[in-house]
């Protein structure tokens, strides 16, 4: 599963986001290190379904009348602090809890509501461009000083006969997610010395922020926009950074609301109608949420998965079956999964997705939209229907 952080410094409002994308019950809470330990949960990343392609829908509880929902983990990770890569406020321990994640969302205050230590100010006395580099930076020194701590091996392993830069640096870097051809990619990019005694700091800081922007790219997540004077927002959008303004409380009101029958809303939408009672203070803070996704599109939470998984990380949605002519599983069920893989992925790839067995078993696979057999290199496409045949059951 696609696994997504929540980073920032702290009450930056990211337990209010977790909260909001997974409905989880968590510590929300106006003062730094709300969260300690991390909390990992599943949200999901929304696509248009198949079944939009057909006269009926498909009833998948993850599809609302064509709105399908695919999973991904969503990780909340503790407020992190200037120095935290040389351990401040339990920073290594905090950035080593973003080691698995595919990508990062950096939840900036925007209101400038919090200081750089995450302490509550006046909204607005807080420049929140400053923390645009922030998360980015000292991962990027954490990941350095990793590699440094890690050194002398690479050195005593360059003195044996058939020594290889790019095994050795990515057996050292695998537990930061990194393949051997991100490791061999960034080695292509950067100058260095062929003997690993002669790197300087300078070189293996180059290697680090490289290795990093390529495992862990990074979407800046515009939080309290509701609230946050509106050059803030413009500003931060202007630092060419990917930036996804967002109300991480509307959406988490919503959600609620929707739990209590008095809004009709699916995570991603631009609008929402209120079907049920509430009282005129109620309805004045719905209409106040509903001026902010006028504004801005939606509430910008959904939209923030979104654009990491599908944009970021460039992520395609296929949907394999075993009728492809109906579009069904053994049971009957329609559309019954959702795999997320990267762009380019072939019918083999999505096998292995499904099981080790049916990949190890892969015999052909059909397109179920045309009912055409493809071949083994066809690249698969956004919302693919394709039924895998092997040998494994």
């Amino acid at each position: 599963m696609i696994s997504i952080a929540l980073a920032g410094k702290p009450n930056a409002g990211k337990s209010t986001f977790y909260k909001a994308a997974t409905m989880a019950d968590v510590d929300v809470a106006n003062y730094p290190f709300t969260t300690i330990d991390a909390n990992r949960g599943v949200s999901s990343v929304r696509t248009d379904c198949p079944c939009l392609e057909r006269d009926e829908r498909c009833g998948n509880e993850a599809c609302h009348d064509g709105k399908r929902y695919v999973p991904v983990e969503l990780l909340d990770v503790a407020g992190l602090v200037p120095g935290a890569h040389e351990g401040r406020g339990l920073g290594n321990q905090f950035l080593d809890e973003l080691t698995n994640a595919d990508a990062i969302l950096n939840v900036v205050d925007a209101s400038g509501g919090t200081n750089e230590e995450g302490e509550p100010v006046e909204v607005g006395s807080h420049d929140p461009v400053e923390e645009v580099d922030f998360i980015e930076e000292e991962m990027n020194m954490w990941l350095a000083g990793i590699i440094e701590r890690n050194w002398e091996t690479v050195e005593r392993q360059s003195r044996s006969p058939g020594f290889d830069i790019d095994d050795a640096l990515a057996e050292m870097l695998t537990g930061f997610g990194a393949t051997e051809a991100d490791v061999a990619a960034s080695l292509r990019e950067l100058e260095y010395p062929d003997n690993p005694r002669d790197w300087t700091d300078e070189h293996r800081e180059a290697l680090a922020r490289d290795v990093r922007a390529r495992t862990k790219p990074i979407i800046l997540v515009a939080n309290k926009a509701d609230v946050a004077p509106e050059e803030n927002v413009e500003r931060l959008r202007e630092t060419g950074k990917p930036v996804v303004p967002a109300t991480s409380e509307g959406e988490l009101a919503l959600r609620q609301a929707v739990e209590a029958g008095v809004v009709d809303y699916d995570p991603g939408d631009d609008d929402f109608e209120i079907v049920g009672d509430v009282s005129d203070e109620q309805e004045q803070g719905l209409e106040r949420i509903r001026a902010v996704m006028q504004e801005w599109g939606g509430t910008g939470v959904q939209q923030s998965l979104n654009e990491a998984v599908y944009d970021l990380l460039d992520q395609i949605t296929a949907y394999p079956v075993q009728n492809e002519s109906k579009w069904t599983d053994g049971q009957g069920n329609v559309l019954p999964d959702a795999n997320l893989l990267s762009r380019g992925s072939t019918p083999r790839d999505l096998a292995y997705a499904v099981h080790s067995d049916i990949g190890d078993g892969y015999l052909h696979a059909v397109n179920a939209k045309t009912d055409r057999e493809i071949s083994d290199s066809y690249e698969l496409e956004e919302g693919d229907v394709i039924k895998i045949v092997s040998t494994a059951k």
